[in-house]
């Protein structure tokens, strides 16, 4: 039994493979904020819909799947918008898997009334709740960062940011230097 259970033992380490995730694939890898971002505190959110709207505060809506690799992509933008304006925003990421047998489009304080069944999907909605920004696909940090200022009432005009991958799963975000 010894000589089986060691044989055993011996075929489970040599015939392991090694975990394999890319950005680029529409291959589940697990959840992307953590792997991609290297923030798994977005996940899940802090805060509901409702009670951002309740307590007037901007809201970012992003719908996302975990094995689409523009999701994947918009994880670190969606983490820098985090870094960037973690105090003065409600951020909202949810997976479609939830919304799909929630299609109510009658109750504006329910996630699945804004969705429009693309994902990737960015929306910014104002302390009153009207859509300021709705847009499906990739976007730029900056457009978000820029409608987010114009709605707390700072300029940040003269501010532009990157996200810049150092490596495969994980980036970070800085200020782009103006040389002029």
């Amino acid at each position: 039994m010894k000589l089986f259970q060691s044989i055993l033992i011996l075929l489970i380490f040599i015939t392991s493979y090694p975990a394999n995730a890319s950005r680029d694939t529409n291959s589940y890898d697990g959840n992307i904020f953590p792997i991609y971002a290297g923030n798994g505190a977005i996940v899940p959110p802090q805060t509901t819909l409702e009670e951002s709207l309740k307590n007037g505060r901007i809201s970012v809506l992003f719908f996302y799947l975990d094995d689409s690799s523009d999701s994947k992509a918009m994880a670190p933008i969606i983490s820098g918008l985090d870094l960037i304006w973690r105090n003065n925003i409600d951020l909202i990421a949810l997976t479609t898997d939830e919304l799909q047998s929630n299609s109510s489009k009658t109750d504006s304080n329910l996630p699945s009334y804004y969705w429009n069944g693309l994902i990737p999907q960015t929306i910014i909605l104002d302390s009153t709740g009207e859509v300021k920004y709705d847009k499906n696909g990739l976007v730029n940090i900056d457009d978000l960062n820029k409608i987010i200022g114009e709605l707390k009432g700072i300029d940040i005009n003269e501010t532009s940011f990157s996200v810049e991958s150092f490596n495969e799963y994980n980036s970070i975000i800085s200020e782009k230097k103006n040389d002029l």
